[in-house]
């Protein structure tokens, strides 16, 4: 055999093995879809208090959210972050988010105040295929001013890990803009490090956005 044949059959069962690899990953991130509430799973994390905030934390998908509920959304959306992504490359496209923030494969974690029932923080999330891995992907995590600094963005983004790893994913995924220091030390005080796809700045082309990950210490089942 010569070394042309050896190294085409190679590349062959190396191209074989990268297909079923990746039909693999689509699987799980199918699987994961399918949930009905990944919350039920996980009845003591719905619940939150610290420093006289008590918060109920419920599971939702984008299309059965009621007006009400998209108009909440929207406004902490708009008011948190408006301004910044304003002043990056990006702008700020309020239709797009919308689209966004309310496609039919948009899941959320909700937290609502014991008090009065408002929504005070939420985080929109979906299980998706990330350069042929299957990953959660945060998309937002917002809260309301006045609940900030008291552990509930944690307990969120904990509580997203335990959807993570009990789904099987590979890592949890998330971008954020570099305008926004307070974003980038909350993510790095829950270890999440700048991710190998994140873009780098070159002399001619620069980023105003960084991707972040935590990989799974457990790898996914083969």
């Amino acid at each position: 055999m010569g070394k042309s044949s050896k190294k085409w059959k190679e590349n062959r069962m190396q191209r074989k093995e990268e297909i079923a690899r990746i039909a693999k990953a689509q699987a799980l991130v199918n699987a994961a879809k399918k949930q009905d509430n990944p919350l039920d799973k996980l009845s003591a994390f719905q619940k939150f208090s610290k420093d006289g905030l008590e918060v109920t934390i419920s599971f939702c998908k984008a299309p059965d959210m009621n007006d009400k509920l998209k108009t909440e959304v929207m406004d902490l959306m708009r008011t948190n972050m408006k301004e910044t992504y304003a002043q990056s490359d990006w702008g700020w496209k309020e239709k797009e988010k919308s689209e966004e923030l309310f496609d039919e494969d948009a899941w959320y974690l909700l937290a609502n105040d014991d008090k009065n029932g408002s929504m005070v923080a939420f985080s929109h999330f979906r299980f998706d295929m990330d350069e042929g891995r299957p990953v959660l992907y945060c998309y937002e995590l917002q809260l309301n001013e006045s609940t900030r600094r008291k552990g509930l963005g944690r307990r969120m983004m904990q509580v997203l890990e335990m959807f993570s790893w009990q789904a099987n994913m590979e890592k949890i995924v998330l971008t954020i803009l570099k305008n926004n220091p307070d974003a980038k030390a909350f993510f790095s005080a829950m270890k999440y490090e700048l991710d190998e796809t994140s873009p780098e700045d070159e002399f001619d082309e620069t980023y105003c956005y960084e991707i972040l990950s935590k990989e799974r210490k457990i790898k996914t089942p083969q």
